[in-house]
């Protein structure tokens, strides 16, 4: 999970990073509406949540493809283990990626 300030960045991105088959798919989410301690004060801002599927073994170079692209001082990246998932599915996510 990735936010970015707005949709443009969000697309280049996620285009970069299915270019570069890092990813199989990002899901672009508009609107979100976050609330964070930055620096001492609370902050508020809309936002926009990239959401991305990619194996384990993408993440660190993915991670670093985001980073080299945000304009965030500190970046939010989470990852969530994907413990399971139809089969088909998590083939096609293998299949995306080679």
């Amino acid at each position: 999970m990735v936010t970015v300030p707005d949709v443009d960045l969000a697309r280049e991105i996620v285009r970069g990073a299915l270019k570069a088959r890092l990813a199989a798919c990002g899901n672009i989410l508009r609107g979100v509406e976050s609330h964070y301690w930055w620096q001492g004060k609370l902050e508020q801002a809309t936002e926009v949540l990239i959401l991305f599927k990619t194996m384990n073994s993408a993440v660190q170079q993915l991670e670093a493809h985001i980073t080299a692209a945000h304009p965030y001082e500190t970046p939010e990246i989470i990852t969530i283990d994907l413990t399971t998932g139809t089969p088909k599915y998590l083939d096609w996510i293998v299949q995306s990626q080679t």
